[in-house]
């Protein structure tokens, strides 16, 4: 007597419990390769560019502008900050410490931000900026390559940006 075969239909393939298997390996071995990899190392294809250009209202003096014109002539920063942004209230102490050395001028980019806000923010915790934009609706800080407030630019006497950091600056980024 022969036994039954078995109806192919009614047989699960092994395949469909491996697939589902082999893509969560690969998934967890990405995700464990990018927790080992330094989130401020964010390429920017601006390093060794011209920076961006803009004509942007003064947060100080609104009828006068700033454009990039003053980024040229002696190597500077250009900090993009806002007052709702709390990694720029840790930085700020950090950004007097280097505009009272008189190293480099220090420009700011004042990103999505009311003015009332900039001025209070400024007054009360002091003003490191020579002049700081007022970037209303954030289209410069996106042809900058924005990741997130506060970025920091350094610029040299070309006008080319040299580095970009991502983040709030320390002092001990600085000395390094």
């Amino acid at each position: 007597m022969s036994q039954p075969t078995e109806d192919p239909k009614e047989k699960p393939k092994r395949w469909i419990y491996i697939i589902p298997l082999v893509l969560f390996s690969v998934l967890m071995i990405v995700f464990f390769i990018g927790l080992g990899l330094n989130p401020r190392l964010l390429p920017s294809p601006l390093i060794d560019q011209p920076a961006p250009g803009f004509n942007l209202a003064r947060l100080k003096a609104p009828d006068e502008m700033i454009s990039q014109d003053v980024l040229k002539g002696e190597p500077s920063l250009l900090n993009i900050w806002a007052t709702w942004c709390v990694s720029c209230r840790v930085e700020h102490p950090v950004l007097m410490k280097i505009a009272a050395s008189k190293e480099v001028p220090i420009f700011g980019l004042f990103y999505k931000d009311e003015r009332s806000k900039g001025l209070a923010w400024l007054k009360d915790y002091g003003d490191p900026y020579v002049a700081s934009g007022m970037d209303l609706d954030g289209k410069i800080a996106i042809d900058w390559g924005l990741y997130g407030a506060p970025e920091t630019f350094v610029i040299d006497k070309d006008g080319v940006i040299r580095y970009k950091h991502v983040g709030p600056i320390t002092w001990d980024d600085w000395q390094n």
